[in-house]
Formats: structure tokens, sequence, C-alpha cells
């Protein structure tokens, strides 16, 4: 029995944080492939926490000290943006496989000097969940099965009232989210990377054509409204991305409203419905919870799939930097200043 279990991956957890507890529960389900063994986080309090939710037997205040100790084949970083690029060279020292929360660093230029400096040996995946979603798997393969024909025009939008205050005197999205507030770069850079990750998963690459950012409250730093619009590589079809949390009459949480035009068809996502109207008329409905979950779970159980069979991730970081270039080009472009009053 003892043989067989050391079979298992030895997995250690770098950040306790918000995004944390959904990770946890998608290696929970693979615990006849991984072995969760550590935590690490500055504030031992939360990752003592974690660990006593989540039956995980060691705890430590620091990823070095977790590496040191722990004996591990596999570490999760979870910890805020500004911290991935070191603790992937930190773990890539040990050389350990390593699956890193998205983006792969603050900007394009740093995660392009990380991978410079990396061995070619090391097994790196960003996880980058949103186009795990099931609806998004799913579109997908509509696509493939060519219900829309040929692509004519996308329009992505993701609107939120998240940033206008409650009955309370609160802004939804900063209770749920309270780092938001001291973010330099948001909207785009924090939650719009999904969308414009997923869209190349999609329909391919593209290249940004224009994009202009906004602020709407002075309780955040950076930017919450965005107008983007891209241009498909393969054949210039134009791409819009409208992102705006602070719009009255939409919900707190935001959700994606996608359609795809096509000379035989439309897809179309509202939230957790995805129809199709052309070529063939369907109509699918998604459990929200499970799917938000379930992408977590599809994207770790990718990366375990990966470095069993030996083949590429389908979000390397090479793949990463192409969406983190597409979101230097957006900023680069926009040219939003954060230091300006909102109007």
């Amino acid at each position: 029995m003892q043989a067989e279990m050391r079979k298992r991956r030895r997995l250690g957890v770098i950040g306790a944080g918000w995004v944390s507890q959904y990770h946890l529960p998608a290696w929970q389900k693979l615990a006849d492939r991984v072995e969760l063994v550590a935590i690490a986080d500055p504030s031992l309090e939360t990752a003592s926490a974690r660990a006593e939710n989540f039956a995980i037997p060691q705890v430590f205040a620091s990823a070095e000290a977790m590496l040191n100790a722990a004996d591990l084949d596999i570490v999760d970083i979870c910890a805020p943006r500004e911290y991935h690029a070191e603790l992937v060279e930190l773990a890539a020292s040990r050389g350990v496989a390593i699956l890193c929360q998205k983006p792969l660093a603050t900007t394009h230029f740093a995660a392009s000097l990380l991978l410079e400096s990396l061995q070619p040996a090391c097994r790196l995946m960003v996880h980058e969940n949103w186009r795990f979603r099931a609806w998004y798997r799913h579109l997908k393969s509509w696509l493939d099965e060519g219900l829309v024909g040929e692509v004519r025009q996308v329009r992505l939008d993701f609107l939120s009232s998240g940033m206008i205050r409650d009955a309370a005197g609160q802004r939804p999205a900063l209770v749920r989210q309270p780092f938001f507030a001291r973010q330099e770069r948001l909207l785009v850079m924090e939650v719009l990377i999904h969308q414009l990750d997923t869209l190349r998963f999609l329909i391919g690459d593209m290249d940004v054509v224009a994009a202009k950012l906004e602020r709407s409250n002075k309780d955040i730093v950076a930017e919450d409204i965005a107008a983007i619009t891209l241009r498909r590589r393969v054949d210039g079809v134009l791409v819009q991305v409208i992102g705006n949390l602070a719009v009255h009459g939409a919900p707190p949480a935001p959700r994606d409203q996608l359609r795809i035009i096509g000379t035989r068809g439309t897809v179309s996502l509202d939230g957790n419905r995805l129809t199709a109207a052309g070529a063939a008329d369907r109509d699918e409905q998604f459990d929200a919870d499970a799917t938000y979950q379930g992408s977590y779970d599809a994207a770790i159980q990718h990366f375990i799939d990966r470095l069993d069979d030996g083949m590429p991730f389908e979000t390397s970081p090479e793949d990463n930097l192409e969406t983190l270039k597409l979101v230097e080009d957006i900023y680069r472009l926009a040219a939003f200043d954060p230091a300006r009053e909102p109007r």
C-alpha cells in the first residue's frame, strides 16, 4: 500500500488567499494521483485555516521554507501576481513542476525575461481557467463543427454593478475582492485578461486596434471601464470587448455575454445559457456554480494529465505571452493615467 501511495505526486501550495479556495477542492478531486502535503503563506493564521479545512499536514510561512522541508514534486502558485515571477524562479531552481496562477508576470516584458531564464526541461503551466469553463469548451466544439460558418463579427460584454455603492454604502466588487482597490492595473490585467485568453482559444490570435480605459470612482487606483477593439490576424475580422464594473441595472456578479456572428449562424452566450441559431438551433443551460468550480477542476486535471503524458500544456507560458501582449498593447494604446480624477 505504501508503495502505491508513493506513486502520487507530492504537492505544495504557495498562497492561501482568495483563489486557493477554488484550487484546493480541485486538487482534492485528484487525491488518487496527487498528495497534498503542504501550504505556505506569510500569514500563518490564513495558511493554518486552509490546512485545517483541507487536511493539509504541513504549514509554512514561506515558499522557500516549504521547498526546503517538504520534498515536493509539484507547486501550485496561488500568490498575488506581483510575486509570480520570483516564485516561479524559486520553484524552477528546485526542479519541481509548476502550476502558476495567471498572469505569469506583471508585464509582458517581465514574463519574457522570466521564460528566458528558465531551463528547457522546466515543466511550467499558467493556470488560466476561464477557457476551461464548460460553456466555452462546448462553444468551441460548435465552432469546430462549423455552426457559424465563416466568422464575420465578434462581441463580448462583461458588465457589472459591483463598483456602484449598495444600500449599505459598500461597493460589492471591493467587498468580494478587497485587493482590487490597490491594483495599479485592474480591469484589463486582473479580469479581462481571462476573456482575451478565451477569445484567443475560440477564434485565434488577434491584435489590438484601439482601446479606451476609464475609472468610475475614487476608491480604486486603476481602471474599471474598458472599450477594446481587436482584429483577428487570419482574416481581419473585428472583435469588440466591452468591460464595465459600474453599470446600473447589471448584477453585482458579472457574467460574460458573447456573440459570434458568421455566414451560417450565430452562437451566443448569456451568462450560463449557450444558444445557436441559423444552420442549427441549439439551446444549452449550465449550472453556473458547478461550471465555475469545474473550470478550476478541469485546468488542474489538464496540468496533471500533461505531466503524466509529457505533452504540451494548452496554457503554456508561451501561450500566456500572447495574451499578455494583448494586455500590454491595450494599456499602451489607452494611455490610461491612474492618477487622473474620475468623471
